[in-house]
């Protein structure tokens, strides 16, 4: 891997297209673009794309808004799809039917309905088998595309189409799944949680690294959704650096099995901090409902002080 270097990163042409169909401050293309910025200049990429906003929004054939090659892939085989063309391109080089010369990369994205959920188990045998490839998920907390309906990746509390919030319920009763810590128990080459800092130099190093590693690679990406979340649509950065502040969202890293904490606060922000900025966990702020808020800190809480602990494990051995 090239040495970083953020304004070069920042001046790389870009691989998305302007003109697609994707909300106004939605988090998904601002990391398809970020993500794609990890790829040098002159080598090539396939990308795949499970079912979803991306999808929908991004290619209608005969239209695209990807300048790589690009596979439109069901819901639950994203995964799949990319090891399987990866395997191929293997093969094709060693008989010499693609110059030594020519560098293609493989990259797939999901939300996490077809990551977490649906396409768990082509994701995980996909990992399994060492295929080499980036896998990135774009997650936005729930089922956007199809009306905003709960995932194994909302947050506890949030108002969903199929959690709604009321008289009888106070919104997803289940805590969040910890899909980056799953795959790292894969056992692969890299894993890393990340968002969108002021500067974008976590995700840039991070794409970056999980291209050019050899072997399967997984980028945990939380991608803002502002009609699911239900915010201004120019907080998305705000609110994002509110997930990091408040270590609801941590950025760290997994290389080879070594846990690094790229970020800690000076200040761990209270998280209703970042609750507030969004209207699926309005609820949450009426009177009587303080023991909520507090339900959620302790859960944000015991999740950093277990990332502290891996990511410090080694040197407590």
């Amino acid at each position: 891997m090239q040495n970083f270097n953020l304004k070069t990163m920042m001046n790389q042409p870009e691989r998305l297209a302007p003109g697609h169909r994707m909300c106004a401050g939605c988090g998904a293309t601002i990391a398809v673009r970020a993500v794609l910025r990890g790829l040098h200049q002159g080598d090539h990429a396939v990308i795949g794309n499970a079912t979803g906003c991306l999808e929908v929004s991004t290619f209608t054939y005969p239209y695209s808004a990807w300048e790589d090659s690009y596979i439109h892939n069901a819901f639950e085989n994203a995964g799949a799809t990319i090891s399987g063309v990866e395997t191929a391109y293997k093969a094709l080089k060693k008989k010499g039917k693609i110059p030594a010369d020519v560098n293609y990369k493989f990259i797939t994205f999901g939300g996490d309905g077809g990551t977490y959920d649906i396409g768990f188990q082509s994701l995980s045998g996909a990992m399994e088998r060492g295929h080499d490839f980036l896998y990135v998920c774009y997650d936005n907390g729930a089922y956007m595309n199809t009306g905003i309906q709960r995932s194994s990746a909302t947050p506890m509390f949030a108002d969903t189409t199929t959690t709604p919030a009321g008289k009888c319920s106070d919104g997803k009763m289940q805590n969040r799944k910890d899909l980056a810590s799953i795959i790292a128990d894969h056992d692969v080459a890299y894993v890393a949680q990340t968002t969108f800092t002021r500067d974008f130099r976590d995700i840039h190093m991070k794409a970056e690294k999980g291209i050019y590693t050899e072997g399967p690679c997984f980028l945990n990406v939380m991608a803002p959704c502002p009609r699911g979340w239900r915010y201004n649509t120019e907080d998305v950065m705000e609110i994002c650096r509110l997930a990091v502040e408040t270590c609801y969202w941590p950025l760290f890293e997994v290389d080879h099995g070594r846990w690094k904490l790229n970020y800690v606060p000076k200040k761990k922000l209270p998280v209703e901090e970042f609750l507030k900025t969004q209207g699926r966990f309005k609820h949450l702020f009426k009177p009587g409902n303080e023991h909520l808020i507090a339900q959620f800190q302790a859960e944000v809480d015991r999740r950093w002080e277990d990332l502290l602990y891996k990511c410090n494990r080694e040197y407590n051995d």
